[in-house]
């Protein structure tokens, strides 16, 4: 299903949305919404891909001026073509062929053929991929010379739901305005999606990558457990995980190989994720990191509103999904509520988008006798969180570079975090020796270590001293280094730059 919800012939910069802006709030979401809401006098577009219509609610952001251009497109629904035989291109499936051969190298650029929208729109269009006997024969091919061992129904549906979009995603580029910069805020789906735009457009591509999306569907296939499927346990290697998880796993990183080799300049947030790029086949040259800012003038107002002296609250701000461990977070809540009788806990953020899961995090709060102590509040206005605040905290098993961090420093919230991402960088300062020399603005700990949390939240709890300095040290950082008006500068020369280009 596809529709629009503004329609313009020309835009600036097109922003290639998964899952995200604006039907989701906070994390990348928020990001665009500060550079769209930050530079008034460039059109924006946005290209929303979804799963499923029925995944999302409405938009989630009151869509400004400078927002000429939204279009939506869900890659799952079904909407398959009428079932009819069909022959199929046996030349093409064999360039796909070739294609999947040549996977286990590094580095290569996208097949030449497969650059142009032309070969998933007319040599194997969708009605081939899924009807024709050349598709047959060739899913049967691979599937002996690769898993002979796996559950066929198994593999075939997994090949069939990873390829599918592809087409979708062809179509978008053939309907697409005018573009002059398509800029992915990931790879995975989107990063394709503008990969095979900017070969089929000849227009810049500029990617900015928060948390890496290699590895985090990574994460995410290895804990899923809508995958059944695995060998018996006397034929698996030990070093051998459910192959069907695997092809997920393979084929968005060799995506994400296409999307690095395509765009102009490649960016990141902290310099750890940067690394993770180059390791993941980005050539080096062409990375660069650009941490996030937040606007510290508008936060700070919110210090007047602070009562020191008020009920010890610690604040979870993000999404109630298994990345972010609410688990751990609530563990570590029934720790220190043996210590700390009066201590509350709020988790601030969308409950919808994994409802099994906030489903066990509620049980869980009921099973450990928390009712009194735990509140889930949904999304929040963080302005009116942050001053009744007394400690942030994130317990992600998997970060970029988070804003509420920021933007609890900027409130003069000290944060207890896991090492994950740039969470360390911030708090204890990563960008240079001057950062470092600063101190600590809270604590590090351990992923899935709610004891080592939980002796965080007590200490800084009971140590009004060690607060203070953390609070102090908070308030610098974020207004020395992480201003939204240097971030906002920067993206701005990189877009004008491009735009001009694209318009010569």
């Amino acid at each position: 299903m596809s529709f629009y919800i503004r329609k313009s012939e020309n835009v600036d910069v097109m922003f290639l949305a998964e899952g995200t802006y604006p039907y989701i709030k906070g994390g990348v979401s928020s990001w665009i919404a500060q550079i769209i809401n930050g530079m008034p006098d460039i059109n924006f577009g946005v290209c929303f891909i979804g799963s499923q219509a029925s995944d999302y609610d409405d938009i989630q952001y009151t869509l400004p001026d400078n927002v000429v251009h939204v279009e939506v497109h869900y890659l799952f629904d079904d909407d398959k073509p009428e079932i009819k035989k069909r022959k199929g291109n046996k030349k093409a499936f064999k360039d796909i062929e070739k294609l999947y051969d040549t996977f286990k190298m590094r580095n290569f650029e996208m097949p030449k053929n497969m650059q142009d929208i032309s070969f998933y729109l007319d040599k194997i269009t969708f009605d081939d991929f899924l009807y024709s006997k050349t598709s047959w024969d060739f899913i049967n091919k691979i599937y002996l010379k690769n898993a002979p061992d796996v559950s066929f129904i198994d593999y075939f549906w997994t090949l069939r739901n990873i390829h599918r979009p592809i087409w979708i995603l062809a179509k978008i580029v053939k309907n697409l305005p005018n573009v002059k910069l398509l800029h992915a805020p990931s790879t995975g789906y989107a990063g394709f999606l503008g990969t095979l735009a900017s070969y089929n457009t000849n227009k810049p591509l500029i990617l900015t990558e928060h948390g890496i999306y290699t590895r985090e569907r990574k994460i995410d296939m290895l804990s899923a457990d809508w995958v059944e499927f695995k060998k018996p346990a006397l034929l698996q290697q030990p070093e051998e995980f459910n192959y069907i998880k695997k092809m997920w796993v393979e084929f968005f990183r060799k995506i994400g190989e296409f999307t690095y080799e395509r765009s102009e300049n490649i960016f990141s947030l902290y310099a750890g994720a940067r690394d993770i790029q180059v390791m993941f086949g980005a050539k080096e040259e062409k990375t660069k990191i650009i941490p996030n800012g937040v606007d510290v003038r508008g936060l700070n107002k919110t210090l007047e509103q602070r009562d020191e002296d008020a009920k010890p609250i610690i604040t979870l701000i993000g999404r109630v999904v298994s990345i972010k461990d609410i688990k751990t977070f609530i563990r570590a809540i029934r720790i220190t509520a043996n210590t700390l009788t009066d201590i509350e806990a709020w988790i601030v953020g969308p409950t919808d988008e994994d409802k099994e899961y906030f489903q066990e995090c509620q049980q869980m709060v009921k099973s450990l006798q928390l009712e009194q102590h735990i509140k889930f509040l949904g999304f929040q206005n963080i302005k009116d969180i942050l001053p009744k605040t007394k400690l942030l905290t994130l317990t992600s098993i998997s970060e970029g570079m988070p804003l509420v961090i920021l933007e609890g420093f900027a409130s003069g919230v000290p944060c207890v975090a896991t090492n994950v991402g740039s969470c360390k960088d911030l708090i204890k300062g990563g960008l240079n020796e001057d950062d470092k020399a600063l101190g600590d603005a809270g604590a590090i700990t351990s992923i899935s270590s709610p004891n080592e949390t939980a002796q965080c939240y007590i200490k800084f709890l009971t140590d009004k001293n060690l607060y203070k300095k953390a609070q102090d040290v908070a308030l610098e950082r974020v207004k020395k280094y992480y201003q939204q008006d240097i971030f906002l500068a920067t993206y701005k020369n990189i877009y004008l730059e491009k735009i001009n280009r694209s318009e010569k």
